[in-house]
């Protein structure tokens, strides 16, 4: 078996002591001179040895030959060891390295971490280059070998080796390279098959040995120092510090760095914003871009789809022969003249880019990128780190501005995210506990359009019947170029008439599907200019948001949202004062109309005192903001474009209630088949007729209070006695009872006129 335990290698290896033996010969000692004379009896030491089974005959010799680089009082304090470099073949070890590889096991291979045949064979070459060549390529970065002790704990040991004995020979098969060669080489670091063509396996010979030395390095490398450093950065010294850190790396001084956030949902590339601009190459002008608009195609399959970093050495000479490049032209007005992009990878997810630019040609090319492979994975948690602070601060806002999770129930769900946070911690279950509020009372209120669906039905009959009679004038126009013309006309009369009756359910969709399916591919198929003419201004009058047959449907939707947006004002402008009361949770929907849950009860506030007074104090509250919100709707009435009327209801539940956040539909909702009544009730309440007639328990113009038992009864006359002492009601009082509903049965009601002068 060969000394290389890689048999694919641009080199053949023969282990040998001819250098050393040579500056050993020049002044020997006494003890030296016998010791060379036995040397010479196996000239192999010198000529080399190339196979394994031919190091063990010459162990004890090899041991006392380098005896000065052996002490015996450092054995069991140094780890050293003869070695071949980048190979499992190493001999001669100290007492203290053999200590280390016994605790290891018998079953413990030495292999450098992260070094794989690709990269053996092309810094095997590297060698070449440097010690045949003169390039001065910069690829050392540290070697590390990952030995676990007897406990199956690892510890991390840092590679030193000298190489003062080695040789490197061209065999006659060796080619001879030229400079254009060389500087194809150093910019094709991942193409192996380039490498092997100007260097083909056992085309120079590795002559001699290297001492290897380890240093352990489990708390004190470089790279944990450096992820210390991360660990420590915040956004206001981000850019200051990332940039000294690779001026150190790269030993450049006017290095600049930069980052650029990526948005894997929208394909796109953002500015980063972590408490202060954070530079980006890639988006100078600070504008989020897709990210094929950004990146060449080689940059985009490289960063983007293989998430591998790019490297441009020299970035005029690339932009020279693709001067259209946008990538390489918008570093060049950068005066970036070499650069390095890197990706930022978290679990396959592109988070960002690392930009590592230089104002000079070739001080980067796709050997010393390498450099960032230890660097990348602890800017990668940094980077993710300092994101999702970013996040929590945009979560925030969210829930403060946009979510349903009101401000009176929101340190329940504060007190579950810290325990899931803690419990992930402890590596403990990450099961969400439900968010649930026990023993609470509802209530319910609406402010209901009466009469929308009967406007809406209109305004589509009338926008429809003027489009309509638009077409048929067009289609008698048409009747000398397209056959069947008559056959549309008679479909367009159809639909006229059937216009002039009620609307149904289908008459919308099958009008608006004959128009688009039917008569607008007739209008583009038309030639004629004067034809042409009528049917571009009629195509004008389709635009929804400004053409005429759709008028009427705008009015509707005007008037249903100028209603909605005042009596929504009220309610939550008077919620405000509520929430004094007692801390309750609120929600409200605008349909057509506005509707509103409340729920109070000690489980919602715990810190406070819960009794009844304040149930009682906040449904006088929710009666007197009902009848405020229908006289604002009463005076706005007159200038609607529609004048719409409303109904108001108020809907009280004399029990208790449990109450659920149905995580599915990130909502609260009643919780059981007992409580489910009162979510019945919501639904069925406001179409309900009084019993035993057909006219229903809501007016215009009056506030209806349903309710189902004596004590509720008698609260609400006193409350109703309150608002007639601030002219807000007439003194009559209607006493009505509800129908039954399925589910329902036994409801009650009180409805009171609304006065409208009040100021």
């Amino acid at each position: 078996m060969t000394l290389l335990s890689i048999q694919d290698t641009p080199f053949v290896v023969k282990l040998s002591f001819d250098k050393y033996i040579e500056a050993m010969e020049q002044d020997p000692s006494e003890s030296q001179q016998a010791l060379l004379e036995e040397v010479a009896l196996h000239p192999e030491l010198r000529t080399g040895i190339t196979e394994l089974a031919g190091i063990e005959p010459h162990l004890e010799l090899m041991s006392r030959l380098l005896a000065d680089f052996f002490p015996k009082g450092l054995t069991h304090n140094e780890i050293k060891a003869l070695s071949i470099p980048y190979t499992n073949t190493i001999f001669n070890h100290t007492e203290r390295f053999k200590a280390i590889l016994t605790a290891a096991g018998d079953s413990f291979k030495m292999d450098i971490r992260g070094f794989g045949e690709h990269q053996f064979y092309v810094l095997s070459c590297c060698l070449i280059l440097n010690q045949y060549y003169g390039t001065q390529l910069d690829f050392g970065k540290p070697l590390f070998y990952d030995i676990p002790m007897q406990n199956g704990v690892a510890k991390h040991y840092r590679i030193m080796y000298n190489g003062d004995y080695l040789e490197i020979e061209p065999n006659p098969h060796a080619s001879k390279l030229s400079p254009e060669e060389i500087d194809l080489l150093i910019n094709n670091f991942d193409d192996l098959e380039l490498w092997k063509e100007k260097f083909p396996p056992k085309s120079w010979t590795l002559k001699g040995f290297a001492l290897m030395t380890l240093f352990d390095a489990t708390t004190e490398n470089a790279v944990s120092i450096f992820k210390e450093k991360l660990l420590k950065l915040n956004a206001n010294d981000f850019q200051t510090s990332i940039e000294s850190i690779f001026q150190s790396i790269y030993r450049t001084a006017d290095l600049q760095v930069g980052i650029t956030l990526y948005h894997p949902e929208e394909h796109t590339f953002g500015i980063t914003t972590l408490g202060q601009p954070i530079k980006s190459f890639i988006l100078p002008d600070v504008q989020q871009r897709a990210d094929q608009e950004v990146l060449c195609a080689d940059s985009y399959r490289r960063l983007v789809e293989e998430k591998r970093s790019y490297v441009v050495s020299d970035v005029p000479g690339f932009q020279a022969h693709d001067p259209e490049n946008v990538l390489l032209n918008r570093f060049l007005a950068q005066d970036g003249k070499s650069f390095i992009l890197a990706p930022i990878v978290r679990n396959d997810v592109l988070l960002g880019v690392l930009e590592v630019v230089s104002p000079r040609p070739k001080d980067f090319n796709s050997i010393n990128v390498n450099k960032l492979d230890e660097v990348i994975p602890f800017l990668t948690d940094t980077i993710e780190r300092l994101i999702s602070e970013l996040r929590d601060r945009v979560q925030v806002v969210i829930q403060e501005k946009f979510t349903t999770i009101h401000s009176s129930v929101y340190w329940k769900f504060r007190a579950e995210a810290q325990r899931l946070i803690y419990n992930r911690q402890l590596g403990l279950g990450s099961g969400t506990t439900e968010i649930i509020f026990p023993e609470v009372y509802p209530l319910y209120g609406q402010i209901d359009i009466k009469g929308s669906s009967e406007a809406r039905n209109q305004s589509i009959q009338q926008d429809f019947s003027t489009q309509l009679h638009r077409i048929f004038p067009i289609l008698e126009q048409m009747k000398d170029v397209f056959e069947n013309i008559d056959q549309e006309k008679k479909m367009v009369r159809g639909y006229l008439n059937a216009l002039s009756l009620p609307l149904q359910a289908s008459t919308e969709q099958q009008i608006s599907n004959y128009i688009e399916t039917r008569i607008h591919p007739l209008f583009h198929a038309v030639k004629d200019p004067v034809t042409g003419a009528l049917i571009e201004n009629y195509f004008k009058c389709t635009d929804e948001k400004t053409g005429s047959f759709h008028i009427s449907r705008r009015r509707y939707e005007n008037t249903v949202a100028i209603i909605n947006d005042e009596v929504a004002k009220i309610l939550d402008q008077e919620q405000l004062h509520a929430q004094k009361i007692f801390p309750h949770y609120y929600e409200r929907f605008k349909t057509d109309g506005v509707e509103h849950n409340l729920y109070i009860g000690a489980s919602i506030s715990p810190k406070r005192h819960f009794d009844f007074t304040k149930l009682h104090e906040l449904r006088l509250w929710q009666l007197r903001t009902l009848v405020k919100m229908e006289i604002a709707h009463h005076r706005l009435k007159p200038h609607l474009p529609y004048p719409l009327a409303v109904t108001t209801l108020l809907l009280s539940y004399h029990s208790a209630i449990t109450i659920r956040f149905r995580m599915d539909e990130k909502r609260f909702d009643v919780d059981g088949s007992y409580n489910a009544r009162f979510e019945i009730a919501k639904k069925r309440i406001d179409k309900a007729n009084i019993k035993n007639t057909t006219e229903r328990i809501t007016e215009a113009d009056k506030v209806t209070i349903v309710y189902t038992n004596a004590t509720e009864y008698e609260e609400y006359l006193s409350h109703i006695q309150t608002l007639r002492t601030e002219n807000l009601l007439a003194a009559e009082t209607e006493h009505l009872e509800v129908e039954d509903l399925v589910g329902l049965s036994g409801l009650k009601a009180l409805r009171m006129k609304i006065i409208h002068t009040t100021s």
